[in-house]
């Protein structure tokens, strides 16, 4: 029956010009390899066909009508008539009325057996639609909101429930017995899921919840910038945190020392992987928690936010057969996603490619991926000494710390390994000074180092609320522009709006300072040139710095002003010392 259902299908595809003989020949080929893979999948994940394509044709086979836009449909009053288990399980999901039945939308047209039950439910006659899997997706999450507390709420009724009685709080002489059945009350259970899923709704990467002697504020980092979002009434830090601690396996008893653990759970069909961190302070304990969504993350080269110049740099220095591409920046500027996005570039059947992270963030098919594990001895020195030893052609370096792995990795790549790597500085030039004062010799260091690039995050204007305005002169002065080119310039800023939060910012971009080691820079590393003076060095042979590339993103339209400046201040401190 699936032979024929994909033979059928394969055969309209032909015939809307879609695919070609070829292609179906290949992917009925690759089918009997998996077994359990349709046709229309294989077809798709060759390349061959878009989902559109592929809705279209089975739209025709099975004569089930093919609805393009279902979000600006959806009928919030059907949001209470179906469980969200269901629609969950099944991606089935009733978006509107249609007379005395209902329009539901799926994406599977052959498993429609669900339906009888959902005629059930809903009590009348339902006709099933087809539709892209990610507009269902999208009102499953709508579903998912509209029947959801919120976070904020859950605290007022904790804080009434608290007042009044109810909840019991924690005294310094209860046990930890008692300690554990408060953090296992059902309203602090809702409370910490609220929490976490009202934070990946908000694509927030961090939650902070900070005990002050008052009151415990509760915070989101959202597109590097930390929002406060509610306050938790300070009786119940103590359950709060323990909730937290059960979840991630840590020890409850303990609250003199740090404590570093890890939750995963699912939401919304989504796998959230959770790096928490605790710390005694003053009033209690601080918890930081560090959000991952598994599977939504790898970017491409191409939207990393590179200017074209440096894009086509970048792409032909990955492809170099041995040497070092040192990306740098502080924590949370987006090292690790520009080395995955070159990796997923250079990634093919005849490479053998091994990393060596902390921890490993995203899993990448088809490359080898090692975690440091300091506590039994696995650090990155070690892990590296190891895997040249697995004859890789190239490896990535989570981060450079020490003398032992900057050497390890000078040794790889001289002996004929592409080598990615992360260091912690502020600007491209000051790597060089890094490695050296690591104790790396001038003359390794310019032998093996290819190119290094700097970057930061910068927050995008939201386009939804994009507006035009002439910024004061001396703003632009200070982003770097030349004072006779100050005038008349317009630039674009976010006004606030429902899409965005009010924020005027939605996503973020990179801003990048790509150093090639040329044999001018090459020549004043040896001689021990300071970070400064490669540096400007490199801007006479064409290098932007940081500020420069964000000063070209702001007059694109593409962030603020405020925003450059507020991720680039030690450029323009450098830039003042000049």
């Amino acid at each position: 029956m699936a032979r024929e259902h994909g033979v059928k299908l394969c055969d309209i595809l032909l015939r809307l010009g879609y695919v070609e003989p070829q292609h179906v020949a290949e992917a009925l080929e690759l089918q009997k390899l998996r077994p359990n893979a349709r046709v229309g999948e294989i077809l798709m994940d060759l390349g061959y066909i878009e989902e559109d394509h592929l809705i279209e044709a089975l739209s025709e086979e099975f004569g089930i009508p093919f609805e393009r836009n279902i979000v600006d449909q959806i009928d919030a009053s059907l949001t209470t008539k179906v469980p969200l288990s269901f629609i969950r399980e099944y991606h089935m999901v009733p978006y509107r009325q249609n007379g005395q039945g209902y329009c539901v939308a799926v994406n599977d047209p052959v498993n429609l057996l669900p339906l009888d039950d959902l005629r059930l439910l809903l009590g009348g006659v339902v006709e099933p639609v087809l539709c892209r899997k990610a507009d269902i997706e999208h009102v499953i999450d709508t579903y998912f909101d509209q029947q959801s507390e919120n976070a904020a709420d859950m605290i007022d009724d904790i804080a009434l429930e608290d007042e009044e009685g109810t909840i019991h709080t924690l005294d310094s002489n209860e046990s930890e017995r008692d300690l554990l059945d408060l953090a296992n009350e059902a309203p602090i259970i809702k409370l910490i899921n609220l929490l976490i899923s009202g934070a990946v709704k908000e694509r927030a990467s961090d939650i902070h919840i900070e005990p002050f002697e008052h009151e415990v504020r509760v915070r989101y980092r959202i597109d590097g910038v930390l929002y406060e979002k509610f306050n938790v009434p300070r009786s119940q830090q103590a359950a709060v945190v323990s909730r937290v601690k059960i979840m991630a396996n840590m020890n409850i008893a303990e609250h003199r020392l740090p404590q570093d653990g890890r939750i995963k759970i699912r939401l919304s069909g989504k796998e959230i992987d959770i790096r928490v961190s605790v710390i005694p302070v003053a009033f209690g304990e601080r918890v930081v928690m560090r959000i991952l969504e598994k599977g939504t993350f790898l970017f491409s080269l191409e939207e990393l936010g590179m200017d074209e110049h440096d894009y086509k740099l970048v792409d032909k220095l990955i492809l170099s057969s041995h040497g070092i591409i040192l990306v740098t920046g502080p924590t949370g500027s987006g090292k690790s996603t520009t080395l995955y996005a070159a990796l997923q570039r250079v990634n093919s059947p005849d490479k053998n490619i091994i990393t060596v992270e902390e921890p490993i963030e995203y899993l990448m098919p088809g490359i080898g991926q090692m975690q440091v594990r300091p506590k039994i001895g696995l650090t990155f020195a070690t892990g590296l000494r190891h895997i040249v030893r697995q004859d890789p052609d190239i490896i990535l370096v989570g981060e450079i710390r020490d003398h032992e792995t900057a050497e390890m990795a000078v040794q790889a790549s001289l002996t004929g390994h592409l080598v990615f790597a992360t260091l912690h500085t502020n600007d491209s030039a000051g790597a060089i000074t890094r490695l050296v004062n690591m104790g790396i010799e001038p003359f390794l260091v310019t032998s093996s180092t290819i190119a290094i690039m700097a970057q930061r995050l910068i927050r995008r204007i939201c386009v939804e609320c994009k507006e035009a305005y002439a910024p004061e002169r001396e703003s632009v002065i200070e982003l770097g522009v030349p004072p006779d080119q100050a005038a008349n310039k317009t630039v674009f800023r976010g006004r606030g709006c429902k899409q965005c939060q009010d924020r005027g910012y939605l996503g973020r971009t990179g801003i990048f300072e790509l150093l090639a080691m040329t044999p001018r820079i090459q020549d004043l590393a040896l001689h021990g040139t300071d970070s400064n003076a490669i540096k400007r060095e490199a801007r006479k042979e064409g290098m932007r710095t940081l500020r420069e590339d964000g000063a070209l993103k702001v007059f694109r339209g593409i962030s603020t002003i405020d925003e450059v400046l507020r991720v680039t201040r030690e450029d323009l401190l450098e830039l003042v010392m000049d």
